[in-house]
């Protein structure tokens, strides 16, 4: 049995085991199914977050990021899911674990393009874990976001996530109410919580 990389940064190491369990999952019917992610299927969403995954990475090391462009997924897969996925979160713990907690700030491929640390540890993993989240909903199966992941990740959402709307990244915030919060992350980031396929 591979023993998995962790980074060392605990969000991004839960984010991580979330979307790795996810991805496993997926039988070959699976791929072709809507997601939230309105045009995209299960198969280009996650070849979408496995080249994030990886330019996460890349920004780290300045070794090669991902050989397509993660917003413009094909959704045809060479091998099974896992076989993508699993390199990129691979590369891209490795590429955390290496990252000094008390460094002012860490190069990042999201606007401005270099975080604090552990800001930037937490935009890799809301990408993971959002991701995540899609593709269970879309396969029906139970959702991957417990509150102790969707509070930290909120967090993070609201230094982030406003200038990549204007990039197309995430939709328009809904309103929401209560204090769940895994109701709030999923609408801040223009999801609804009760999606369904």
């Amino acid at each position: 049995m591979n023993e998995t990389t962790t980074s060392g940064w605990t969000v991004l190491d839960t984010a991580h085991a979330a979307l790795r369990t996810v991805v496993r999952g997926l039988s070959d019917q699976d791929l072709a199914r809507p997601t939230p992610c309105s045009e995209w299927n299960v198969a280009q969403v996650v070849q979408h977050a496995a080249g994030d995954q990886l330019a996460f990475a890349s920004s780290i090391t300045g070794e090669p990021g991902p050989g397509f462009n993660p917003f413009e997924p094909s959704g045809t897969l060479d091998g099974s899911p896992a076989d993508l996925l699993e390199p990129c979160l691979t590369a891209c713990a490795a590429a955390w674990a290496t990252v000094d907690r008390d460094a002012t700030e860490v190069a990042v491929p999201v606007p401005p393009g270099s975080l604090k640390p552990g800001t930037g540890a937490g935009a890799a993993a809301l990408d993971a874990a959002v991701h995540a989240w899609d593709i269970a909903v879309a396969t029906a199966r139970p959702s991957p976001l417990a509150p102790e992941l969707a509070g930290p990740l909120l967090a993070v959402a609201r230094q982030i996530v406003e200038p990549l709307r204007q990039y197309g990244a995430y939709a328009a915030a809904l309103g929401h109410t209560g204090d769940i919060s895994v109701h709030a992350l999923l609408c801040y980031l223009g999801r609804d919580p009760g999606w369904t396929a």
